[in-house]
C-alpha cells in the first residue's frame, strides 16, 4: 500500500490496542485501538478490510455508513444475500465499494483478454486453475475456523472461481464438488467443475494442506494460455505463455505450411506491487469514476457461485 501513486496509508484500527501500535510503529501511521475509531476518523477517506470472512459484512456497512469508500478483501461476504445488502449500502451512501482481488489489476489479465478477443487461440473450450497450498499453522488460523468463514473454498477457491468466470466471460449453468474436510470442519482440499452456456468447461483445484503447480491454463481450439502464477505475479516477471500442440497426423493436410511456434512467452511486467497497483485502481474509481476492477454483478455472480458449491460439499456457516 505504501508505494502506492494515489492514495496514502494514514492510520489502522484493531482489536488489540499492542497490534495496532506495532503496525503503526512500522509504518509510522496513527494507532486506534478498534475498528469504530478508524472508520470515525474524520482524516480517512477510505477503509482496506481485510478481516475475517465473517466481519466483511458487518464491517464494510459500519464503513459506508461512516461515509468511507470501501476495499474489502475476497470473498466479499459469507453469502451472495450478504453481498447484495453491501452493495445496496453502498449505493445508498454514496460511497464505493469494491472486492479485493488483486490479481485482476495486474495488466497480464488485459493482456489475454486481447488474446483471447483476437482469435489467437481459436474458441475457448476448457479453462482450468489451481490454487493451493500446504500449511501446518492450524492453531489460531482464521482459515481452518468455521465461525469465522474459514476454509480452502473461500480463501483461495474464490480465486479459481473468478479466474474461471471472467475468462468465460459468463456465468456457469451447471457446477459440481467433491471436498475433503479438516478435522476442524472446514473444506481443506476441493475440486470441482463448471459448465458455461458458451459451452466452456472450467475445471479448478483449491487446498490448505496440498501442495500443487497453482498454475491456470486457457485452452482453445488454436492453442492454449499458460500462466503459470496468475494469483500473485511479482514485479517485473508477470507475462504468460502462447503454446500449441503437434496436431494429430490426419490434420497435417499442407506440409509446405510452416509451422507454428510451440511456445511464445510474453512478458506483461508491472513496475508495482500487486497490491499498489490494486489500490490505485480502487483509487481510480474513487476519484476518477472508472469502471472498478470489480464490479457489483462480478462479485455477486461470484458469491452465489460459491454459496452453490459449499451447498454441495456441506459447509455451511450459519
Amino acid at each position: 500500500m505504501n508505494t502506492s501513486r494515489r492514495g496514502q496509508l494514514s492510520a489502522v484500527g484493531s482489536r488489540s490496542p499492542d497490534s495496532a501500535g506495532t503496525f503503526a510503529s512500522a509504518y509510522g501511521i496513527r494507532a486506534k485501538h478498534d475498528y469504530a475509531g478508524l472508520i470515525a476518523d474524520p482524516s480517512v477517506d477510505a477503509i482496506y478490510l481485510s478481516l475475517p470472512n465473517s466481519l466483511h459484512h458487518e464491517w464494510t456497512i459500519n464503513a459506508l455508513r461512516a461515509g468511507k469508500h470501501v476495499l474489502c478483501e475476497k470473498p466479499f461476504a459469507l453469502n451472495g444475500a450478504q453481498s447484495q445488502e453491501m452493495f445496496d449500502v453502498a449505493e445508498k451512501s454514496g460511497r464505493a465499494v469494491i472486492e479485493a482481488f488483486m490479481y485482476r489489476s495486474h495488466p497480464y489479465v488485459a493482456a489475454v483478454d486481447e488474446v483471447i478477443r483476437s482469435g489467437t487461440i481459436g474458441t475457448v473450450q476448457l479453462i482450468r486453475t489451481s490454487f493451493c497450498y500446504r500449511t501446518t499453522n492450524i492453531a489460531g488460523n482464521v482459515r481452518f475456523d468455521r465461525k469465522l468463514g474459514g476454509g480452502g473454498l473461500m480463501d483461495v477457491g474464490c480465486y479459481c472461481l473468478n479466474f474461471s468466470r471472467h475468462f468465460a466471460a459468463g456465468e456457469p449453468v451447471a457446477m459440481h464438488a467433491s471436498a475433503k474436510f479438516h478435522e476442524t470442519g472446514v473444506d481443506d482440499v476441493v475440486g470441482g467443475t463448471m459448465q458455461f452456456a458458451s459451452g466452456v468447461i472450467a475445471s479448478f483445484s483449491c487446498g490448505m494442506s496440498v501442495q500443487a503447480e497453482n498454475t491456470a491454463f486457457i485452452c482453445g481450439t488454436e492453442g492454449y494460455i499458460e500462466i503459470a502464477w496468475p494469483w500473485k505475479p511479482t514485479a517485473g516477471k508477470g507475462g504468460y505463455v502462447i503454446a500449441r500442440n503437434t496436431p494429430p497426423r490426419q490434420d497435417r493436410k499442407d506440409a509446405s505450411a510452416p509451422p507454428m511456434p510451440p511456445r511464445q512467452t510474453v512478458a506483461v511486467d508491472a513496475d508495482q506491487n500487486l497490491y499498489a497497483l490494486e489500490a490505485d485502481d480502487f483509487a481510480g474509481t474513487v476519484l476518477d469514476g472508472k469502471r472498478p476492477a470489480i464490479s457489483r454483478d462480478d462479485t455477486i455472480g461470484n458469491m452465489r457461485v460459491l454459496d452453490e458449491l459449499r451447498r454441495q460439499i456441506g459447509l455451511s456457516f450459519d
